[in-house]
């Protein structure tokens, strides 16, 4: 167990060794971080192992030479070298000084040992294998003159007679070139392991990055995208097909583009195109999501944002070029749905406020007006002597005092209903009654007005009208309201009919006229409260806007439905269904017998189909 820890741990102390001897620009990148140790690891284990091999050589070999000492002196080069890496971290520089170094070194023991033929000459070969290396086709083109640049210096040096004469024999010299190509070869094959690991390190590098972005892309909620110009689709991650319920098969090439929204393709091609060109761009379009479940029959689109820039900036300036584009996509619907609700709230809100303005509007009118008659004959009463009126003007005027006060005390009354019903707090007792009784005596009280105005009010009640169980006051609210709207909006002879039927569950009342008619644009908002047609300042007939709104509010308390039917210039018929037995919604203990209605948004008791229908 030791034998096998004990190399491992030399190892590793190596290892940590040149970590520490490593340049600060080196220590962050992996693979930067192994060709510097890959750098400086043989030339420091080598020059140490030279060093200790040089009294060993002392002691077999004797006295050396110059050329010997000058060649062991050369060895602290690579000391050097890896010092000056250590220092600046210039891994291309270092291999530069290398070659250098190497180069000097074979042109010093070649010129001295037979030039050309001399056994270190094979070592030249080795400069450019060094150089490779480096990675950089520079330092290899550079080691590779330098190499070729020595060969030929020593050949023209020994055509010129300027080298000395070799002083080995024929034996020696076969022993030395044996030994120059072993040594070469040697080192040779070590370059090559060297380079054979840092490919292998470069590799495995290369696999862990590939795995951490698979496993980010996979991971990540964003669908990453890499489109051409024409917006072809070549890579998309794994989140789409959660996002769009498809296999990203499916997506490549145009299969994307298939699924943008057809009004949203030319701002989705747009984007691609400008971000090729490299800008960085941002759109939103709706894509297609495949339909699951059991709504499978129903198209489904979901609002995509997409921020795409070019994968290569150098290369995205370039038109000449086909440039590529990586889009980051994310689903934003639920941002898209809010947004709407805010447009729709404010719209709401707006139209509130119009309301509002339309509700002061129209008050300051109906409540002025007998305000100012009644303040106006209360006076002449009280000025009686002085005007001397005799006691038919003091009737008439106690009239017209009276009749101002009647119209006030509707008005208030109105809007009193309109508040309780809104905040939930009226109250509806149920009863049985005649529902023909209470119509006639209805159409009765309008009968009059309807004959000053010149209009025809035909009533159409059978007699076998059964006895329903509901809000008799409500009902009678529901007739005359709709009565007298249908009275004051139709115009000297016209007709008025008010018709009723019943069925085994129900009863059917409708009211329609030949008056004025209802624009289309306003029919969707009949029943809103003080909502009236038209424009304020045209209006040509009274009241507040909240007859037909607590018509709609009483008939959603009796559960019934309200359908409003009209055409401009033709007349308007409304109907009014109401079941014959009123059966209220369970209640609490406490509010026994009696029914509420449910506060709600006014812009959501406008929009309710079940309670109120309106067709031009």
């Amino acid at each position: 167990m030791s034998r096998s820890a004990r190399p491992v741990t030399v190892l590793s102390i190596i290892r940590d060794c040149l970590d520490a001897l490593l340049h600060p620009s080196a220590r962050y990148d992996a693979l930067t971080r192994a060709r510097h140790r890959a750098f400086m690891a043989p030339r420091l284990l080598g020059s140490l192992a030279a060093f200790a091999a040089f009294p060993v050589y002392l002691v077999l070999r004797g006295a050396p030479s110059a050329i010997e000492v000058a060649a062991f002196a050369w060895l602290i080069a690579p000391i050097l070298l890896s010092w000056f890496l250590s220092r600046t971290g210039r891994y291309e520089g270092a291999h530069v000084l290398s070659s250098l170094a190497l180069a000097g070194l074979i042109m010093a023991i070649a010129a001295t040992t037979g030039g050309i033929e001399s056994f270190a000459a094979i070592w030249l070969v080795v400069v450019p294998l060094e150089a490779a290396l480096s990675a950089s086709r520079r330092v290899a083109a550079f080691a590779s003159l330098l190499a070729l640049s020595c060969a030929g210096l020593l050949i023209l040096l020994g055509q010129f007679g300027c080298l000395p004469a070799g002083e080995l024999g024929g034996a020696e010299r076969g022993v030395m070139m044996a030994f120059g190509v072993a040594s070469a070869t040697l080192y040779a094959a070590g370059l090559a392991f060297g380079a054979e690991s840092l490919a292998r390190t470069s590799v495995t590098l290369l696999s862990r990055e590939e795995e951490r972005y698979r496993l980010l892309a996979r991971n990540m909620s964003d669908v990453i995208s890499r489109h051409q110009r024409n917006g072809a689709v070549q890579f998309m991650s794994p989140a789409a097909e959660a996002m769009l319920c498809v296999p990203v098969a499916q997506l490549h090439g145009h299969g994307l583009f298939d699924r943008v929204h057809v009004a949203d393709r030319p701002a989705y091609l747009t984007a691609l195109s400008d971000a090729a060109r490299g800008d960085v761009r941002s759109v939103e379009f709706r894509l297609r999501r495949e339909p699951t479940g059991s709504g499978r029959s129903q198209i489904d689109f979901i609002w995509v944002e997409m921020r795409c820039r070019p994968l290569d900036q150098d290369l995205g300036r370039d038109v000449m070029r086909e440039a590529e584009v990586v889009a980051v996509m994310r689903d934003v619907t639920d941002r898209k749905l809010s947004e709407q609700a805010l447009d729709q709230a404010r719209s709401a809100a707006e139209d509130a406020d119009a309301a509002k303005t339309r509700f002061l509007a129209t008050m300051s009118h109906e409540l002025r007006t007998p305000l100012n008659a009644i303040i106006g004959f209360s006076e002449m009463i009280a000025q009686e002597q002085t005007l001397m009126l005799a006691a038919s003007q003091r009737k008439e005027y106690a009239e017209l005092i009276n009749a101002s006060g009647q119209h006030l005390l509707s008005v208030v009354n109105g809007i009193l209903d309109m508040s309780k019903m809104e905040s939930g707090n009226f109250e509806i007792a149920s009863e049985p009654f005649a529902p023909r009784a209470s119509l006639m005596h209805c159409c009765n009280l309008l009968a009059l007005k309807a004959r000053e105005n010149g209009i025809d009010l035909i009533t159409d009640a059978p007699q076998d009208l059964p006895v329903m169980t509901g809000d008799p006051r409500a009902f009678k609210q529901i007739v005359l309201n709709l009565v007298a709207n249908a009275v004051k909006f139709t115009e000297r002879g016209g007709q008025v009919t008010v018709s009723a039927s019943a069925s085994a569950s129900q009863l059917t009342l409708r009211i329609s006229d030949t008056g004025v008619g209802i624009a289309p644009d306003d029919l969707k908002r009949i029943g809103s409260p003080f909502f009236q047609c038209g424009k304020t300042y045209e209006r040509r007939h009274e009241g507040t806007g909240l007859g037909l709104s607590i018509v709609k509010s009483l008939v959603a308390l009796h559960l019934g439905e309200l359908t409003v039917q009209s055409k401009l210039g033709e007349g308007t018929a409304v109907t009014v269904k109401l079941p014959l037995v009123y059966t209220p919604p369970q209640a609490k203990p406490a509010e026994s017998k009696i029914a509420t209605l449910t506060p709600v948004l006014r812009h959501e008791v406008q929009d309710q189909p079940a309670l109120v229908k309106k067709s031009a």
